[in-house]
């Protein structure tokens, strides 16, 4: 079982507060966030339950996933998704170098911006690790950095389901940023938690936003 918290300390937003951990607000909205994807065995699937309850959201996808899976990805804006850059091959930027971690941003960027050119630079780094010199250069060249407030840890295979959907359920405030994954490692538990997530905070009267309207 890993360290990582499920509900971001305080103290790491203070200690980088030029990063995106929540968004500041007393409505009642959550920003229900996805990485990985577009992914055909799930992508779609969370599509349609998105649909259902009349919920937005940000999809940070991987520039390689999205030239192998182009017309999922396209499915996503169709849909009125956010769209956010997640690496074009999922690395780790604590061991890249800043002038590789750039170019591998910058290469899925080009395949985000050939079919969505009006989206917000928005970027997500795969495991949370990026170094203070990859995080200024990106915020220079105009990104947003977006990090979280919940994780789900669907992706983790030692998290039975029900307590996937219990970490949502208990750490989600008002402007939360939640992670999930379109990803086949995390369809068991993303599967079962989504539509309950869903369901249970439309009942209390939220609603599911894109992160492109929080800008």
């Amino acid at each position: 079982m890993t360290l990582t918290p499920i509900k971001t300390p305080l103290l790491a937003k203070k200690l980088f507060p030029n990063y995106v951990w929540d968004i500041s607000t007393s409505k009642k909205v959550i920003y229900l966030t996805f990485d990985d994807g577009p992914t055909p065995e799930i992508t779609n699937w969370t599509l349609n339950v998105l649909k259902q309850y009349n919920a937005k959201a940000t999809f940070f996808c991987i520039g390689n996933n999205i030239i192998k899976h182009s017309e999922i990805f396209q499915n996503i804006l169709n849909h009125g998704h956010a769209i956010g850059n997640h690496t074009h091959n999922h690395i780790k930027g604590w061991k890249t170098s800043a002038e590789d971690y750039l170019k591998n941003i910058a290469e899925a960027q080009e395949q985000i911006s050939l079919k969505s050119p009006k989206t917000i630079n928005l970027f997500r780094p795969p495991y949370g690790q990026i170094t203070p010199k990859q995080g200024k250069k990106l915020i220079e060249f105009g990104y947003k950095i977006i990090m979280w407030d919940v994780l789900s840890f669907d992706w983790d295979k030692d998290v039975e389901k029900e307590v996937c959907l219990e970490n949502v359920l208990t750490k989600t405030t008002e402007g939360s940023i939640i992670v999930f994954h379109d990803s086949v490692k995390a369809s068991k538990n993303m599967q079962y938690a989504l539509p309950k997530v869903l369901t249970y905070f439309s009942e209390k009267g939220y609603c599911f936003k894109a992160l492109n309207e929080a800008f």
